[in-house]
C-alpha cells in the first residue's frame, strides 16, 4: 500500500457508500442485530482491504492495510469481480464458497445476514455510480465495462502464466512421487523374499 495511501482511498469509499445508501435507502435495516459487527472485505487483486460496519444508523466502510491489526468479526475474501457479483446478487455465495473462489471466515451469521440484506436491496454498484454521475454516467459505464474486461483478461493471463511456470515442477514432483512409490513396492517385495532366501542359505547340520 506504499504507492496508494489509505487517505487517498478513503474518500472514494465514503462516496461509494453514500451513493449506495442513497440509491437503496433502508438496505441495512435488517442488520440492526449485527450493527456493531466488523466485516473485513478483502479483494485479493487490490492492494488494500475494507472494513464494513453495517450499522443501519451509522454505517461505515473503512480502508485498511492487508496485514493491519484491525479487530474483525468476519472475513470475506476473493477477487474484486467475484465480490462485486456477490454484492449484486448475480452469483450464489454457497456455490462460490465451495468452488474456493470465495473465502469466508469468522462469524458466518453476520455474513449470511449481510448477503440477505444486499440481495433484498437489489444493489448494482456500477449502475448506482453511473446514476449518481448524471450526464457522465454513460461514459462511466463504457469505461467501467472496458476496465472490467481488461482486468478479467489480465487476471486470466496471469493465472495461465503462473500455471505454465509451475507445470514443469508439478510434472517433476509427480514423476518423483511415482518413482518413490515404485521403490517402496520393490522394498516390500525384497522384505517378503528375504526370509525364504535366508532359510535356503543356512548350512545343513
Amino acid at each position: 500500500m506504499d504507492k496508494l495511501p489509505l487517505r487517498v482511498v478513503q474518500p472514494i469509499l465514503d462516496r461509494l457508500l453514500q451513493i449506495i445508501l442513497r440509491q437503496h435507502p433502508g438496505s441495512l435495516d435488517r442488520m440492526e442485530e449485527w450493527g456493531n459487527s466488523r466485516v473485513l472485505i478483502d479483494p485479493v487483486d487490490l492492494p488494500f482491504a475494507m472494513v464494513l460496519r453495517p450499522n443501519p444508523s451509522q454505517p461505515s466502510l473503512q480502508a485498511t492495510h492487508k496485514q493491519g491489526n484491525v479487530e474483525i468479526d468476519a472475513i470475506v475474501r476473493g477477487p474484486l469481480e467475484t465480490l462485486i457479483d456477490l454484492a449484486e446478487g448475480r452469483v450464489d455465495g454457497d456455490t462460490l464458497f465451495f468452488s474456493r473462489e470465495l473465502v469466508v471466515e469468522g462469524d458466518t451469521e453476520v455474513i449470511v445476514a449481510l448477503r440477505n440484506a444486499v440481495d433484498a436491496a437489489g444493489i448494482d454498484i456500477l449502475e448506482d455510480i453511473a446514476k449518481a454521475l448524471g450526464p457522465l454516467g454513460s461514459p462511466f459505464r463504457v469505461a467501467a465495462n472496458t476496465g472490467c474486461r481488461i482486468a478479467n483478461q489480465l487476471r486470466r493471463d496471469m493465472e495461465a502464466i503462473g500455471m505454465a511456470l509451475i507445470a514443469p515442477a508439478l510434472r517433476q514432483n509427480d514423476t518423483q512421487a511415482f518413482r518413490i512409490s515404485e521403490i517402496e513396492e520393490e522394498l516390500k517385495m525384497l522384505r517378503r523374499q528375504r526370509p525364504r532366501s535366508a532359510r535356503h542359505a543356512e548350512p545343513s547340520p
